[in-house]
């Protein structure tokens, strides 16, 4: 009842900042106060203030938010350990890590391009050289 009353006081307050803010011919202001001064009266008729009076007062309420904060740190912390993991899965105890079904060929391995002996790895611009040519630049 008493969260009821403060909201409506709050409104009311915010009504009148509103309209004295109308009245300097701020109406852009105007509106956009009135529209704040609107939300908790509107909180206290769809009645999210009666039910969030009573979950501040069930301790069944806060056991839940504990289970709830407990499940997103548990989803935390298996976030930051796969992160660190570099996204590698596990394996089980008898397979191989690139084990494959018998009869099935054996995976591939991504080639990758040596650069050549003269030039360091970081700057080899031949293709961006050929491609600034062919535009004239």
């Amino acid at each position: 009842m008493l969260a009821e009353t403060i909201c409506s006081a709050v409104s009311a307050a915010g009504l009148g900042i509103a309209a004295i803010t109308a009245y300097r011919k701020r109406f852009l202001s105007a509106a956009r106060i009135a529209a704040y001064s609107l939300v908790p009266i509107g909180l206290v008729m769809t009645g999210a203030v009666e039910w969030l009076a009573d979950t501040a007062f069930s301790p069944v309420a806060w056991a839940g938010f504990g289970v709830l904060g407990a499940a997103w740190l548990l989803f935390l912390s298996t976030r930051a350990v796969e992160r660190r993991r570099g996204g590698r899965r596990e394996t089980t105890a008898g397979a191989e890590p690139g084990a494959v079904a018998p009869g099935a060929s054996s995976p591939s391995r991504a080639v990758t391009a040596k650069p050549r002996t003269g030039t360091p790895a970081g700057e080899d611009f031949s293709d961006i050289e050929a491609i600034l040519k062919k535009h004239g630049i």
